[in-house]
């Protein structure tokens, strides 16, 4: 999550491995996890903020999964994406953030420009002590609109990001641009 809005951070280190007995943490899992932990305000208040771009520290999350506090400059975001195979949370431990997404599965290999249908898109504006759980192939961006305040939230993955696929969007025009795995951030 470097200065130019990329979404994914660089590996800090090796995914911890999940042992074989333990079971894959559920999206509901995932979802009180990063609630647990936006509310640990000494955590939070530990993040390093920066107004050039975003800052970002990684947790260990439940059962093996990625998981991320993630600092968010005023009037910064992700662009639109997804995290393919994993499902995710994430939880406003600080601020706001809006979060637009498609109520729609996409294709997942073989396209580059998909004509989006009337209906699809959501918003959602999510203050402190909010978040959401989603699946596989959700394609969504976030934002922090604020002009004057940091925002702060926790994210977790399961399983760790495989790859991530940007997107940009002209109108009902999803094009995909770029396909990011993880040998790529580092």
């Amino acid at each position: 999550m470097a200065a130019d809005g990329a979404n994914v951070p660089p590996t800090a280190g090796a995914h911890s491995p999940t042992p074989a007995t333990a079971p894959a943490p559920t999206a509901a899992e995932l979802l009180a996890f990063v609630r647990r932990t936006a509310q640990d305000a000494a955590l939070v208040a530990s993040l390093p903020l920066d107004l050039e771009g975003r800052t970002w520290l990684r947790l260990e999350g439940p059962g093996g999964s990625e998981a991320w506090l993630i600092g968010w400059p005023p009037g910064t975001g992700t662009g639109w994406h997804d995290h393919a195979e994993s499902t995710g949370a994430f939880t406003v431990a600080a601020g706001a953030l809006k979060e637009h997404s498609l109520a729609a599965r996409l294709p997942t290999d073989g396209w580059q420009t998909l004509e989006l249908s009337e209906g699809i898109d959501r918003e959602r504006q999510l203050a402190t002590g909010q978040g959401r759980a989603f699946g596989r192939h959700h394609v969504h961006e976030v934002l922090n609109e604020s002009g004057e305040e940091h925002a702060v939230s926790v994210h977790a993955y399961y399983p760790p990001l495989p790859q991530i696929r940007r997107y940009s969007r002209t109108g009902a025009v999803l094009r995909l641009e770029q396909t990011e795995r993880p040998e790529d951030w580092q």
